[in-house]
């Protein structure tokens, strides 16, 4: 009774505390009926957000969604910096807008996952090749075994980060981390078990890619999306200078209690508040970390899924083969339990699939693709509704009773866009 009270009380309060939701702005937007939408479909998307908003969950938050390749909606609440639910209330706050930096966290994993398969379109790699093949040292411990399709995957068997990876400084010592996965034993024989790696993976695969290409992974994300795609500032991490565009993360929920603390930890090697904390260290933000800081806007996450959604080519410029990504999104685990995770999730080699209904994308959604990222970042694409969605956040809530709100964005989403794609991965 005390804990629920105690949830209770923390959630009213947050509600309590939240500043109204005219601190919004947007960016550009098409008329809906150029898309086959009306505006009805989208004032309720918004209004879904709005609620997640109201929830005190996120001190700021930004949603764009295309349609048929068009901008529909590309809009921002909240402050970048100044809104926390522990911010003093004559903090300085700092109004967020559609150009805003969110770090897309685990979702970066998918980006990454191109990576290693835009080297296999080009030939240097092959995804059954062994980690080892490319990283000697690695295969050290009976880890051998292990592939690149394994790690793809999360089968890799090595889920969890050494104890390590708590000082953040290592993040400015990449030998070093490469050395520390290399000395680990592996938890599992390689295939056997399906496990999320949370950062382990992403890694192990930007070693790799590094090693196949003779370029940083910050040139090849330059070189082969940034540039051509003339994005703005999707790549890992930002420049020292550009700090002050990244939102300021906070920790939002309820206290985090075991077992749910203890399963975290195992995940992040850090207390949760502590990973949240970490999050905002410009150490962390302006290193390489290939499974979880990509920095950039919610238009521009949304562009990505978009390159992918239309068959790899945006633009007039073509950067992977339609087959590449057809491969990449395959489904390679169905359903099966995920020993990190607790739950059954649908994989494939670099992405998060949908479901009819266990879906993070909304109910009928099991032709979706994309990842969710800390704690409740989601960047997917779903060919049947012919849309790619960004939305970011800068709260990080362990759980909390008001996350059904953010689900319903989703779910608003998949139950309004009705299902018409059409091109390349949408027959």
């Amino acid at each position: 009774m005390i804990g629920t009270m105690s949830l209770r009380s923390h959630f009213e309060t947050l509600v309590r505390t939240v500043p109204p939701e005219q601190v919004a702005d947007r960016g550009s937007e098409v008329d809906p009926a150029s898309v086959g939408l009306d505006r009805k479909t989208i004032d309720a998307i918004w209004r879904a957000t709005v609620g997640a908003y109201r929830t005190g969950l996120y001190p700021a938050l930004a949603l764009c969604i295309r349609r048929r390749g068009k901008v529909v909606l590309d809009r921002s609440l909240g402050h970048v910096a100044g809104n926390a639910p522990h911010d003093a209330p004559d903090a300085r706050k700092v109004i967020a807008t559609p150009n805003t930096l969110f770090n897309m966290f685990s979702a970066s994993k998918m980006v990454t996952a191109m990576l290693v398969h835009l080297c296999d379109q080009r030939g240097l790699l092959h995804l059954d090749d062994p980690i080892a093949r490319y990283v000697p040292a690695f295969g050290e411990h009976g880890k051998h075994r292990i592939t690149i399709r394994h790690v793809l995957t999360h089968r890799a068997g090595i889920p969890h980060i050494p104890p390590q990876f708590a000082d953040v400084g290592l993040l400015e010592r990449p030998d070093e981390i490469l050395s520390l996965l290399s000395q680990q034993k592996a938890r599992w024989r390689a295939g056997q078990r399906l496990a999320y790696h949370a950062l382990t993976g992403g890694f192990v695969l930007g070693a790799v890619i590094e090693k196949v290409t003779g370029k940083s992974l910050r040139d090849v994300m330059r070189d082969e999306i940034l540039g051509p795609l003339r994005f703005d500032a999707f790549n890992f991490g930002v420049p020292a200078s550009r700090l002050h565009e990244v939102a300021l993360n906070a920790f939002t929920g309820p206290p985090v209690l075991p077992p749910l603390s203890q399963v975290l930890r195992r995940m992040l090697s850090v207390h949760f508040v502590e990973a949240v904390r970490v999050s905002n260290d410009p150490r962390f933000l302006t290193s390489v970390v290939p499974a979880g800081n990509i920095v950039t806007t919610a238009n521009e996450a949304s562009r990505f899924m978009q390159l992918l959604l239309d068959g790899g080519e945006l633009d007039g410029v073509r950067v992977f083969e339609t087959r590449t990504i057809q491969r990449a999104i395959a489904e390679q685990t169905f359903f099966e339990l995920d020993l990190t995770m607790g739950a059954p999730i649908r994989y494939s080699m670099g992405f998060i699939l949908g479901a009819r209904f266990a879906s993070p994308y909304g109910f009928n959604t099991s032709r979706a693709f994309g990842h969710l990222g800390f704690t409740n970042v989601f960047v997917y694409a779903d060919p049947a509704r012919d849309i790619a969605v960004g939305f970011m956040t800068s709260g990080k809530p362990a759980l909390s009773p008001a996350l059904v709100r953010t689900l319903w964005v989703m779910q608003t989403i998949a139950k309004r866009i009705p299902r018409d794609g059409r091109g390349p991965l949408r027959h």
